[in-house]
Parts: structure tokens; C-alpha cells; sequence
């Protein structure tokens, strides 16, 4: 009777083992790739922690690779690349310069899935998904426009693309909601992380009379040189009040988590881009505010009635009430780019190679 027991728990035990190691029970091998290191304290750490919440949600039904300091092109390739060839069945590439290269990797695997952060470039087996920055820049445009009191701004930017245009713009339509006399200068990194590069552009504009400083970079750095020079300003991706604790006012915080949570359970459930929901049908998520992909550090270093209007700001935009790109709209010479009663769509934002009014310069060729 013992050996006819046994035999029928070997027979079950084969049964039932093919379904052990599918769908949410089988283990997922999924690759990072990251421009920089989490000690950037800003966009790479924002994805760290993303990852770390995945590792706490699956545990040990997801096995983790990364590959940090990957330069933007070729040796962006040979990593990707690299990534599938270990077997990867879902890699996240976390730059706006990775699009080409991840692209280029797809065709080589196509049983692979590839994650492209903040691109919009997408194939069958490439999806992309992307935070709507510009909406925590509107807050900041509001803050600015309220506490300011040289009418100065200065903005650091890391490269004149549309990504880093539209979020320009948008910090300067807040501004001018609250502040007509107020304008922003923009200084070009070239860059997306160099703290020396940020510190020296912050100097720079400080010593031109900015008392607020705004930045579309990696690094603490911009707003420690603000607290040491009295100025204020506004952290980068992640909460980065305790670098300059007297000078953030508030952060936007990039919230990678849930979105990468929510691609690897497709995957394992076998509905990776199937059609399974209105927001990513075409592989394409484009989440801010009102999704928590993008959320605002606690406001600090304003008074009371500053606070309230940023948080109104915040949640009519949340709401959908605020139209952040709302006609009237003209760009900083004079030329309209739309009347009154329309808004800019998605497509129109992609395009954006122009400063809109409050923003003095023109954009970089």
C-alpha cells in the first residue's frame, strides 16, 4: 500500500509540475539598464527604487539584473544585447537615449520584451513608457511666480528636446498664471548628470539675479548651491530635501514602481501589449499626475497661501479641470500657436521645438 502511495505522488508530481513553472509561479528574469547610478540621488534612483519595489512585490519569483553608468549609444547596444542574451525575458531601458538601441536589439530577440523609458518609438515587442514631468513643472511655475522676488528664474536644462521643451513651457505657463512680470532663463547642460556642470550653471544663475532655480537634471547639485547662496528651488525626480532642506520648496517625484509592477505581472500572465486595458493597447503609457506615476514631495520653505494655491494647481490638473497647454498660446516672439478654445494634444507636445512667453532665448538648433 506504501509503494502504491508513492507511486501516485510521483505521478501527480509530474502532472502537476509543467503548471508550477508557468504564469505567477514561475520566476521571471528581468534586466535593468541605467545611465547612471542610484547615487545620482535622482532619475537613476527614482528607477532604483521602482526596481525595489518590484523585488518586495514578486520576491523571489523574479530574478534581477542591472547594469548601471551605460553611456547613450553604442555601448548602450552591446549591454542591452548582452542583457537578452542571459536569458532576460522583460528588460527596462531607463533613458531617452536608449530608444535607438533598444530598438535595434528588439529585432535580434523577438520572443524578448523591452521596456523603453520615456521614448516613443514602439514596435511589437518594444513598449514605451513615460511620466508627464511637465505637470509637476506647472506647480513649480505657480510657487516660483508666488515667491520670487527678483522676477527672475533660472532653469537648467539637460538637452533642447521636446521632453525638456514642453516642461520649460509648462513651468512657464504656471509662472504666468500668477506672475506676468516674472521670466525664466534657460542655461543647457548637455548633459543629464554632472554635478560640477549643474553647480557651475546655478552659480551662473544666481549671480545674473535668479532667486528661484528650476532644473531638468539629475543631481542635488543645483539646489545645494541655491541654499548656500539664500536662493530656492526645486528637487529632481526624487525628494531631495535633505540635501538643501532650506531651499527645496518641493520635489517631483518620479514613481517608476507600479508601472514596472504592472508590465511584469502582463508578462507572466501572458498579456504583455495584448489589448487588455485603454492605456497601454498600443504599448504606450504616458501617466502624470492623476495616474501617480508622477507625485509632489511635501510643499516646504513657503507660507501657508503658497501652499494652498500649489496644491489647487495640483489638483485641477489631477482632475483634468487645468489645461496646462490651454489656448490663447504664443511663443516668446510673437507667433501663435493656438487660439482661444483649443488645447495642445500629445502629438503637439512631441513636437514642441519653441519657448512659449516668459521664457527669454530661443531654443538650441
Amino acid at each position: 500500500m506504501y509503494k502504491n502511495f508513492l507511486k501516485i505522488i510521483t505521478f501527480l508530481s509530474i502532472l502537476v509540475s509543467p503548471f508550477l513553472f508557468t504564469s505567477a509561479y514561475a520566476k521571471t528574469k528581468v534586466g535593468f539598464v541605467y545611465l547612471t547610478t542610484p547615487g545620482d540621488h535622482g532619475w537613476t534612483y527614482a528607477h532604483e527604487l521602482g526596481k525595489q519595489m518590484v523585488k518586495k512585490e514578486f520576491g523571489n519569483n523574479v530574478e534581477i539584473s542591472i547594469v548601471e553608468n551605460v553611456p547613450e549609444g553604442p555601448d548602450a547596444t552591446r549591454v542591452i544585447r548582452e542583457l537578452a542574451k542571459q536569458g532576460n525575458q522583460i528588460i527596462f531601458t531607463t533613458s531617452f537615449g536608449y530608444m535607438e538601441p533598444t530598438l535595434k536589439v528588439a529585432k535580434e530577440f523577438p520572443n524578448v520584451k523591452f521596456e523603453h523609458m520615456t521614448g516613443y518609438k514602439r514596435t511589437k515587442n518594444v513598449a514605451t513608457g513615460n511620466i508627464r514631468f511637465y505637470e509637476g513643472r506647472y506647480v513649480q511655475g505657480v510657487v516660483a511666480g508666488l515667491m520670487t522676488k527678483t522676477n527672475k528664474i533660472g532653469y537648467i536644462g539637460a538637452y533642447p528636446i521636446s521632453e525638456v521643451i514642453m516642461g520649460i513651457n509648462a513651468f512657464a505657463q504656471g509662472l504666468r498664471s500668477v506672475n506676468k512680470k516674472a521670466t525664466i532663463s534657460v542655461i543647457w547642460a548637455n548633459t543629464w548628470y554632472d554635478p560640477v556642470k549643474e553647480a557651475d550653471a546655478a552659480k551662473v544663475h544666481i549671480a545674473e539675479g535668479a532667486d528661484i532655480l528650476a532644473q531638468h537634471t539629475d543631481s542635488p547639485a543645483m539646489l545645494q548651491i541655491a541654499e548656500k547662496n539664500g536662493a530656492l528651488g526645486f528637487g529632481q525626480s526624487t525628494d531631495m530635501s535633505a540635501f538643501a532642506p532650506k531651499a527645496q520648496l518641493f520635489a517631483s517625484v518620479n514613481n517608476w514602481g507600479p508601472y514596472y509592477i504592472k508590465k511584469i505581472k502582463q508578462l507572466k500572465d501572458g498579456k504583455w501589449n495584448t489589448g487588455d486595458g485603454p492605456d497601454h493597447w498600443s504599448g504606450n503609457t504616458w501617466g502624470g499626475l492623476s495616474t501617480n506615476m508622477l507625485t509632489l514631495s511635501k510643499f516646504s520653505n513657503m507660507p501657508t497661501d503658497v501652499a494652498k494655491k500649489a496644491q489647487a494647481a495640483h489638483d485641477g490638473i489631477k482632475s483634468g479641470k487645468l489645461k496646462i497647454f490651454a489656448g490663447p498660446l504664443k511663443t516668446n516672439d510673437g507667433k501663435e500657436i493656438i487660439g482661444a478654445g483649443k488645447t495642445l494634444d500629445d502629438g503637439a507636445l512631441w513636437g514642441m521645438n519653441y519657448y512659449l512667453e516668459g521664457v527669454t532665448g530661443k531654443v538650441p538648433k
